[in-house]
């Protein structure tokens, strides 16, 4: 990969998961995906782990596995929040989406308050398989 190749990717390795859900999310959705650093407007900076040039496609992605931690819980609803204030607060057009491991994904029950949340939120989950595929979570 050129330097340019590599512009923005500071905080995700070549190896690890979080660039892997990135590169097949914006296969998926058809757009360029990079970890951004934007601006607030105040001075205040906003780092969020995916959008696309013109932050169209807001993405934050939980892909840890191994064994289930609450700690995992806690930083999907913290991406939660971070995605849904966002958006509200600077890109109302915005797709907003949640990418997560096969080891998070059991936060999103059928029956669970995250899995509504996220829902009446318009925050699209998308889980990220074994195979390296991201794939909408399936539940209504």
């Amino acid at each position: 990969m050129s330097d340019g190749d590599e512009r923005g990717w500071r905080r995700f390795g070549p190896e690890s998961i979080e660039r892997a859900m990135l590169l097949a999310l914006g296969d998926e959705f058809g757009v360029s995906l990079r970890p951004r650093s934007i601006d607030l407007g105040d001075g205040t900076r906003l780092e969020i782990e995916g959008a696309d040039e013109g932050c169209d496609l807001l993405v934050q992605m939980v892909g840890n596995q191994g064994t289930f931690r609450s700690l995992h819980r806690n930083k999907v609803m913290a991406d939660m929040f971070k995605l849904t204030w966002l958006r509200s607060a600077m890109f109302p057009e915005s797709r907003a989406v949640l990418c997560v491991s096969e080891t998070v994904a059991q936060v999103f029950t059928p029956s669970g308050w995250t899995t509504r949340a996220a829902r009446d939120l318009g925050i699209e989950v998308w889980i990220f398989d074994a195979a390296g595929k991201p794939a909408p979570l399936q539940h209504a």
